[in-house]
């Protein structure tokens, strides 16, 4: 989460006029992520989260994340409900960019990843993954692997200036990773994925998993891509080694609620691979082209280049302590 746009005391009151949630008390700037602007919103009632959907998020996309929020929501998922105005409709415009308002989940994320957090997260992506199967919409995954090397060169030269070597050594890793990446035949199974559940995203109280949110990567992909992802975002230490008990956690989490095939196994250390240079790619575009107006800075690429690194020299889940 993060601000890019300020909302006016003038824009609150007319937003305010097209839903039944009492006067508003108090808006305040949530100063965390880089894609949206997001806002703390108390009013008389209860408190809520107002979004203005700003960078890598299409207008057009919005009605399927709202409606699988929904969805979500119903099925079990604890995650944002997408509050509905006195029209019945859920996208306004505030400032000129499209928005929302959804419910408010209480906890908090966690600062310091434990192997009780990993434990926890597991069951909470496979109920996701199970939910999503009843989910009558699909959504491409715009950052795709197809996606990675337009990525790549649209930053250029310029990934010299981060590292020098980075261009070419991107180049030749893309290759190899596109060379084995399973296409959409492939037998591994395919959903509706989170795609970005990353620590921020998962609220907790006292160690246990209360909520799910930041849909807008949502997407239909491999559901053991989305797996991937989490071993990237969870399962190193501070230090960047990687933790073989976390991801054991995670895993046994996962598989409790949703078994592995054969297939997705071996798939994982491909798929980890790729999830880090999908990461480390955005990130460089972001930390090449930083973000105006923000109350944030963009985060470092070399988290995601050491793990790329790592998942390089893995062949088989069980140097990831999975089994």
């Amino acid at each position: 989460m993060a601000v890019y746009t300020e909302v006016s005391d003038k824009d609150l009151r007319t937003l305010a006029t097209a839903y039944d949630f009492g006067e508003i008390i108090s808006c305040k700037g949530i100063s965390e992520g880089i894609e949206n602007s997001n806002y703390l919103l108390q009013t008389s009632q209860d408190s809520f989260i107002l979004t203005l959907y700003e960078r890598r998020v299409n207008p057009n996309d919005l009605p399927f994340f709202m409606s699988l929020m929904d969805h979500f929501a119903k099925n079990g998922v604890p995650c944002p409900v997408p509050l509905k105005g006195f029209d019945g409709q859920i996208l306004r415009n505030v400032c000129g960019k499209p928005a929302a308002i959804t419910s408010f989940l209480r906890g908090n994320w966690p600062r310091h990843i434990t192997e009780a957090h990993c434990a926890e997260l597991g069951p909470a992506l496979a109920r996701l993954h199970k939910a999503g199967i009843n989910y009558d919409k699909n959504r491409e995954n715009n950052l795709s692997i197809k996606e990675w090397r337009a990525l790549h060169n649209s930053i250029g030269d310029t990934a010299e200036n981060f590292m020098p070597g980075l261009k070419g050594a991107i180049e030749s890793e893309l290759d190899a990773i596109t060379s084995a990446w399973p296409d959409k035949n492939a037998p591994l199974m395919r959903g509706i994925i989170h795609a970005d559940l990353f620590p921020d995203n998962v609220f907790f109280i006292n160690g246990k998993c209360t909520g799910l949110i930041d849909f807008y990567f949502a997407c239909t992909d491999f559901l053991a891509y989305d797996i991937a992802i989490c071993l990237n975002a969870w399962c190193f230490d501070s230090s960047g080694v990687f933790n073989t008990t976390k991801a054991n956690r995670f895993m046994s989490g996962y598989q409790s609620v949703r078994r592995l095939a054969g297939d997705e196994k071996a798939a994982l250390p491909l798929l980890a691979r790729g999830a880090a240079m999908r990461f480390l790619l955005t990130r460089l575009y972001d930390w090449i082209n930083p973000p105006l107006n923000a109350y944030t800075k963009p985060k470092d690429p070399q988290e995601f280049l050491d793990k790329l690194n790592f998942h390089r020299g893995i062949s088989d889940i069980a140097h990831y302590g999975i089994y």
